[in-house]
């Protein structure tokens, strides 16, 4: 047993009665990924669904919240930003041991290095594109007209995130990091003034988190909103900038140190430029404030993620790796901030 199985005769029952037209038997079976919250393939005689929940374990304060990825991706069934239509949130524990939710299955494809070595050049300028256009209808879409105005605490985003995610990182740290102990130092000394923009925050906005059509180069669904909120939208495009500085063959592999423009990938800076003209914004000041930031809070996460697997209760076999990078990016974003 690891802790991951499902109770499918407890599940099956509950989601006959919770769901409208389903039939069970079924078949469960987990996905490899899903660093946070465990995620499964449910096959039922009605069809194919997902299932997410909270994994097993003594866990951090707010962390996999399962119950307002769904909150959040219901709310945006109606706005441009694809999302898997939502079924049921299931907050009873003794169903399968832990809070959950279920969707529908989307058919598509999941692109986990931002390299696209499987790509055609203007595929991955396409790709590159399509994401874009998602980043902009997401921060585009006003929370109060979807029912989120309360999703967040308004104002003070960066100040409140840096305190958060150095409360979370030092409750999981396993090691003493220089870098990021700097980090922290140089983002309080240099927040910049609050600027008043709130937007839905995904969190964790990154090429793997999308799932793309099975033939076209546009978005089907945009996953993972495990951590959203009222936020500040310069932190979801910082957050997924970081991707053209983390080395190629990293656990999670970047753009640093690859010929982008040979590959049809667009830059740090044009990639930046389309999103200003997609949301009528001339420039983003703090542009390293931002950057640094996003280095901070990935680097806190995946420190968490070392934690859950030395405490045996990660939910992929990829934890060590992925949480081995807290330091380098710690060190990434301290250059950044140093460096610009």
């Amino acid at each position: 047993m690891t802790g991951f199985e499902l109770d499918t005769e407890a599940l099956t029952a509950y989601l006959e009665h919770h769901i409208e037209g389903f039939r069970g038997p079924i078949n469960a079976e987990k996905f490899a990924g899903g660093q946070s919250n465990p995620t499964y393939l449910i096959t039922a005689e009605t069809g194919r669904y997902v299932l997410r929940r909270k994994p097993p374990g003594n866990l951090l304060k707010s962390a996999h919240a399962v119950d307002r990825e769904f909150r959040v991706m219901r709310a945006l069934a109606d706005t441009p930003v694809p999302v898997p239509a939502m079924r049921v949130l299931c907050e009873d524990e003794s169903i399968i041991g832990s809070m959950f939710y279920v969707m529908d299955f989307v058919e598509g494809r999941i692109f986990w290095n931002a390299a696209l070595p499987e790509q055609s050049r203007a595929d991955r300028t396409a790709i590159y594109d399509a994401m874009n256009q998602v980043l902009a209808d997401l921060h585009s879409v006003s929370p109060a007209t979807v029912g989120l105005a309360d999703y967040g605490k308004p104002g003070n985003y960066f100040e409140r995130q840096l305190g958060r995610w150095t409360t979370q990182y030092r409750a999981s740290e396993t090691e003493h990091i220089p870098a990021m102990e700097d980090l922290i130092q140089w983002l309080e000394a240099n927040k910049p003034k609050d600027d008043g923009l709130v937007c839905i925050n995904h969190g964790d906005f990154r090429l793997d988190n999308m799932m793309f059509h099975p033939s076209e180069n546009r978005v089907v669904a945009l996953l993972d909103w495990e951590l959203s909120t009222l936020g500040h939208p310069y932190a979801d495009l910082a957050y997924q900038c970081m991707q053209w500085r983390i080395p190629s063959d990293a656990a999670i592999p970047g753009l640093g140190d690859i010929d982008r423009t040979a590959l049809g990938i667009p830059t740090e800076e044009d990639y930046v430029a389309r999103y200003c003209e997609r949301r009528g914004i001339d420039c983003i000041d703090h542009w390293t404030f931002y950057l640094a930031f996003s280095f901070f809070r990935l680097s806190a996460i995946l420190q968490g993620i070392q934690k859950r697997a030395l405490d045996g209760n990660a939910s992929s076999d990829k934890a060590t790796a992925y949480g081995a990078l807290a330091r380098p990016l710690a060190e990434l974003g301290l250059a950044t901030a140093e460096n610009g």
